[in-house]
């Protein structure tokens, strides 16, 4: 303000003039002032309202399909500045500073063609919900702004080294799941190998065989159940998979679904999730820890969607859970829901070898741990009972030990407990029957893998 108390803003920008002052009044429709105010400060152009959360103009632009640039002065203008923290800061990320625009004007070129592009946010009431932020495109033809629309949007629901994760009641794409989906082989899951293939086989058969689906006039869809013990496979097969679809040809996408939670219910969720399934088909849908998500009071809602009357052509589902028991078994059963199911069980003595064969090679590069193929036998056999992922912890540990002793544990630093940690007569002698145990003996890897399934198996024992 100057002062004599009138406005210090450009006398020509109406437009900011009128949203200034409706902001500090009572607002009853932020749109309305908008459009009308717009249409009669540009009236040879035509105006389209786009919602941004179904067409991000400024995402579009900065991922290099057009050029932005603001054209109103900072007095015109109102954004929030915010520090987004970073997701990983071993990779070096400090996080950003970002700017949240409430109101702004910029000039908006694609494809040799200008526009207008007013960003407003259009919250009315003190608890509206959610907010609303529009954008309002001024151009000359209604034709390049359609155009454009439909481009940018089309961007928008294309993933971009993302997979979709339905999480608080909402689908976000997640570019870490993708990352990390990236480094799950086939080649690196330890599987019998008979069922590992029938597994393959279920998916690439099924994404290749839509036209005989419909020769046979049966519905395209499928489900496959994988169950359990925790630790023993599920999760990294399921990712195998995803990685797998992601490298054919015409690319399947993922949808994961961590949980039903939502504003609007599970009904809701379960709409939202079936919904984007459809629409996305050819998918692959996965349910990780079924019997968490489809509880009791959701149960029915769960079948509406898979056997109800809308169509799920295209949509292959997997669901794992851990405990069998605790799924209804008009979902666990009926083969309409989960027509395959594979057990995960325990691994046996070749599959716990073959593992230990994954760690060695794993440590290939290591110079300071030395692992001969004698031991990868030793420790398949004091860790029967044991599920991948206590093998895997039981290396873990090791190595930290080692690696935090540089190679060879002080036994000094270790309590009372951890000293006594030694095998019982009857396993020794099961190792030694096959295996050379003096040799093993000075292995620092042998010695400390040892004391680490002794915990591990005690707390397995509940002692």
């Amino acid at each position: 303000m100057t002062a004599d108390g009138s406005s210090s803003r450009p006398a020509h920008n109406e437009t900011a003039r009128r949203y200034f002052e409706h902001s500090s009044a009572d607002r009853v429709n932020t749109d309305a002032v908008i459009v009308d105010t717009l249409r009669q400060e540009y009236p040879n152009l035509h105006l389209t309202v786009v919602p941004q959360s179904s067409c991000h103009l400024r995402a579009y632009a900065a991922a290099g399909h057009a050029a932005l640039a603001p054209i109103d002065d900072e007095k015109s203008r109102l954004s929030w500045r915010t520090f987004i923290p970073p997701t990983r800061r071993l990779n070096g990320d400090m996080g950003v500073l970002a700017d949240t625009t409430l109101f702004g004007k910029y000039l908006f070129e694609w494809k040799r063609r200008e526009f207008v592009l007013y960003i407003v946010n259009g919250r009315d009431g003190f608890n509206s919900y959610p907010s609303i932020t529009n954008q309002y495109i001024l151009s000359s033809s209604i034709d390049a702004t359609n155009n454009l629309i439909l481009e940018a949007s089309r961007w928008g629901v294309e993933l971009h080294n993302e997979v979709w994760v339905f999480d608080g009641g909402r689908w976000v794409k997640s570019k870490e799941l993708w990352s990390s989906v990236q480094k799950s082989k086939w080649d690196d899951v330890i599987l019998e190998e008979e069922m590992k293939d029938a597994i393959i086989k279920d998916v690439t058969n099924f994404f290749n065989s839509r036209e005989t689906y419909q020769k046979l006039s049966v519905p395209w869809k499928r489900g496959i159940l994988f169950f359990g013990p925790p630790g023993n496979g599920k999760t990294i097969s399921i990712r195998a998979i995803m990685n797998s679809l992601y490298g054919r040809v015409n690319s399947i996408p993922t949808l994961y679904v961590r949980s039903l939670s939502s504003f609007g219910g599970p009904e809701y969720a379960l709409h939202e999730i079936f919904g984007k399934a459809r629409q996305t088909a050819p998918c692959f849908l996965v349910f990780e820890d079924l019997d968490s998500i489809v509880t009791d009071n959701v149960r029915s809602y769960f079948l509406n969607e898979v056997d109800g009357l809308k169509s799920n052509d295209g949509i292959l589902m997997v669901g794992s859970t851990n405990h069998l028991d605790r799924l209804d078994p008009g979902i666990s059963k009926r083969p309409s829901r989960f027509d395959r199911k594979y057990y995960f069980p325990d691994p046996d003595m070749q599959q716990r070898e073959k593992y230990c064969h994954y760690w060695q090679k794993k440590l290939s590069d290591n110079k300071e741990v030395e692992f001969p193929d004698e031991l990868c036998t030793a420790i398949a056999k004091i860790t029967d009972d044991f599920s991948f992922a206590y093998i895997q912890e039981a290396f873990i540990a090791a190595l930290l030990t080692i690696a935090a002793y540089n190679g060879e544990p002080d036994s000094q630093c270790w309590n009372q407990r951890t000293k006594t940690l030694m095998w019982e007569s009857a396993v020794q002698r099961a190792v030694e029957s096959t295996i050379d145990e003096p040799k093993l003996e000075n292995l620092v890897l042998w010695r400390e893998i040892k004391k680490q399934v002794k915990i591990l198996r005690e707390e397995m024992e509940g002692k």
